[in-house]
């Protein structure tokens, strides 16, 4: 049999004898094979044996709030250079496209002493890329610097050039004040098959206060076959919507009930 008789040695070995009984001599021998079971100890101050395990101390909640600080200030971080590397191709894009403005504007010198700040640039470039020239630009600053307005129709400019009416058309409605809210609804009649003639009258008796036909029934007149000459001349003659709805009344009937329906610029059935 084998038992484990003492320890010796300074490495605290154990001396492994097997009792022969027919001798009755203990003989060194080596020792059978040895099955391991983990021990588990009670940590003390003075374990070094397993000192990740059992010398481990749990956060304080002081130490807690300091992490989650500091974990919070890491992502704002993150975030914030994620912010800023998106912005940056939109940036570089408007600074391009202001310094594009700034070359055109050094490029009419009548501009430079009128003052013309960065957003009246925008509007202007806005109106330029419509079809709008330098002279017309020049002018229309002109009357923003007369009436002591920033210049802010660029937008409505463009539309209206877009639609089809002229340069002079869009020059004459600013001389009169009649762009700003009112150029939308310009647009859409010229967009309808009126002229800038006509729209050049009604946006006169608009600037004056004279009775005027509302863009509405304009429209109706316009379906109902009228030609622009026939509008221009009610117009020009101060009709009201009520005595236009008569006139509409009485040339349906003679069409026989059937109106007619402008199907726009461009446009043919």
């Amino acid at each position: 049999m084998w038992t484990v008789d003492g320890v010796c040695g300074s490495n605290s070995r154990l001396s492994w004898f097997r009792l022969d009984k027919r001798a009755g001599v203990s003989v060194t021998a080596s020792p059978p094979p040895l099955h391991v079971v983990p021990l588990i100890f009670q940590a003390h101050a003075g374990s070094t044996l397993f000192p990740l395990v059992y010398n481990y101390k749990m956060p304080s909640p002081r130490s807690w709030r300091i992490l989650r600080r500091q974990s919070l200030l890491l992502g704002s971080l993150l975030a914030l250079l994620l912010v800023l590397s998106a912005c940056k191709p939109a940036h570089k894009q408007d600074t391009e496209q202001q310094d594009q403005a700034r070359m055109w504007l050094d490029s009419v010198p009548e501009l430079k002493p009128l003052n013309v700040s960065n957003a009246e640039i925008g509007e202007l470039q806005k109106a330029h890329e419509a079809g709008l020239t330098d002279p017309s630009a020049v002018v229309l600053i002109k009357l923003a610097r007369e009436r002591q307005k920033p210049f802010k129709d660029g937008q409505s400019i463009a539309d209206l050039l877009g639609a089809g009416s002229s340069e002079q058309t869009v020059l004459e409605l600013a001389r009169m004040d009649q762009l700003g809210i009112w150029a939308g609804e310009a647009r859409v009649l010229r967009l309808a098959g009126l002229s800038d003639k006509t729209i050049l009258a009604v946006a006169r008796r608009r600037s004056q206060g004279l009775t005027v036909l509302s863009g509405e029934k304009l429209g109706e007149l316009k379906n109902a076959g009228f030609s622009d000459a026939e509008i221009l001349g009610m117009v020009e003659k101060g009709m009201s919507d009520k005595t236009a709805s008569v006139y509409i009344t009485q040339r349906e009937r003679a069409a026989g009930g059937h109106r007619f329906v402008y199907q726009g610029r461009g446009r043919r059935r």
